[in-house]
């Protein structure tokens, strides 16, 4: 190392612990002060490591924390990024709070944004990419998927001997020819049928001819066993199967991976895909079964994937949501409640939440109005334009209460009729509420993820 990278690691190290020791958050500054110093510090930082890149639309954070949970039955030294700092600074900060055992193997299984990706491998080189999916999202940041999928190709190439690990349900993974060697996992649960994707679904265009592809099974979206029926592009051989899939809750999953029996401790079908990535994941490093299922049963909740905070006798479940494909995933989750529930939906549209909340309107807020759900507060800073949705929607008014404010939707949540309550919120309203319920005492920590 350097002189130049050995002054921007001890400045980094060195406001980490003052951050850490002093104040409650400042997950990013320790990167960014680095990264002033040297550029290419994360070079350095990074070059003893295996690094698992986990990237995609949804999905990432729980599959990065399921990939962990299960590589630490294995190995001694996994680092990752809980505190979702998925940016370049966030990176670096990941690296310089690392303290490993010496003479070890070390892993970093790194949560990366998709828009960060190119920036990030600048100065890593990944060993393992993992693409979970590729959805509409933050228009205003991304653009449209396929500009979205252009940027982690382009991130991977830097890193060409890597192998991409893909979901290969999704066709706009094999859309494209790789510098890298891919990899495919998927599901294979259920005979073939022919059908086609509901009329509201994005890509489902043939890449190679742009006829509208058919499938012989869906899970959700656009995913699935794909075929063209006029050019014949196809889904590829997966080399990681999920066969079976037994039982699947509001709140857990059971499943068969490569003939071995795994159970998951929260539900819906998109969470089976993020678990089904990091047993491939797993395979692909040759860890046990065993050890993958003390992994994936591993039952703690990570910032808003189903967080339950207990407000005066209510259970709430927090469940962050941000574009439609995830949104109505998250409704489908819901349906499978055995139980009365009431709903809170909060919406921001900050920089970090994308400015543009026009998806709203393509998420299926309309399965709401067909269940007797007493009680439904709409909140946020666009408290507003999300009343007006679920009113739309159809939520009778007389069951819908409008407010800006947290710490009144908070006491209002104390006076809902129901024991159960789900709680729908973009992320910097998430950011905002678990501040508010860590200040009040009903959980620990806030702004930070976790």
């Amino acid at each position: 190392m350097g002189i130049r990278s050995y002054i921007a690691s001890f400045v980094g190290k060195s406001s980490q612990w003052f951050l850490k020791t002093f104040t409650k958050g400042g997950s990013s500054l320790p990167g960014k002060l680095a990264l002033k110093v040297d550029p290419a510090i994360l070079d350095h930082l990074a070059k003893d490591y295996k690094v698992v890149v986990v990237t995609g639309t949804n999905g990432k954070t729980l599959t990065t924390a399921l990939t962990v949970n299960i590589l630490q039955q294995e190995f001694d030294n996994v680092l990752t990024n809980p505190t979702g700092a998925n940016m370049v600074q966030g990176i670096v900060s990941t690296f310089l709070s690392a303290k490993p055992k010496k003479e070890q193997k070390k892993f970093a299984v790194l949560e990366i944004d998709e828009a960060s990706l190119s920036k990030v491998t600048d100065f890593i080189k990944p060993e393992l990419f993992v693409f979970t999916n590729i959805f509409r999202d933050q228009m205003d940041r991304y653009g449209e998927i396929y500009t979205t999928y252009q940027m982690i190709v382009d991130g991977a190439a830097k890193s060409p001997e890597a192998t991409i690990l893909a979901n290969g349900d999704s066709p706009i993974f094999n859309s494209l020819e790789t510098v890298n060697p891919r990899k495919y996992y998927g599901f294979d649960h259920q005979a073939d049928q022919e059908q086609m994707a509901h009329y509201n679904t994005d890509g489902v265009l043939c890449p190679k001819c742009q006829h509208i592809l058919h499938y012989k099974m869906i899970t959700y979206a656009n995913l699935g066993k794909y075929y063209c029926p006029n050019c014949g592009f196809t889904r590829p051989d997966l080399d990681y199967k999920l066969t079976n899939l037994s039982n699947m809750t509001n709140t857990s999953a059971e499943f068969t991976i490569d003939h071995n029996d795994y159970k998951l401790e929260v539900g819906g079908m998109y969470n089976i895909y993020n678990a089904l990535a990091a047993t491939a994941v797993a395979e692909y490093y040759h860890v046990a079964p065993e050890k993958i299922r003390k992994g994936i049963g591993f039952d703690e909740k990570v910032f808003g994937r189903q967080e339950v905070v207990e407000i005066d006798g209510k259970k709430c479940t927090l469940v962050l949501v941000k574009n439609p494909v995830g949104l109505n995933q998250v409704i489908d989750m819901i349906g499978l409640s055995p139980y009365s529930f009431s709903l809170v939906s909060l919406l921001n549209a900050n920089y970090a939440d994308g400015t543009d909340i026009s998806w709203i309107w393509d998420g299926n807020y309309e399965a709401f109005s067909t269940t007797d759900i007493p009680k439904v507060i709409a909140g946020g800073e666009r408290h507003e334009d999300m009343t007006k949705r679920l009113k739309v929607a159809g939520i009778p008014e007389d069951k819908l209460t409008e407010t800006q404010s947290l710490d009144e939707v908070i006491e209002q949540i104390k006076q809902l009729p129901t024991e159960h309550v789900y709680i729908l919120s973009t992320y910097t309203a998430v950011l905002q509420l678990r501040k508010k319920l860590a200040d009040k005492g009903y959980m620990k920590g806030g702004m930070e993820r976790g």
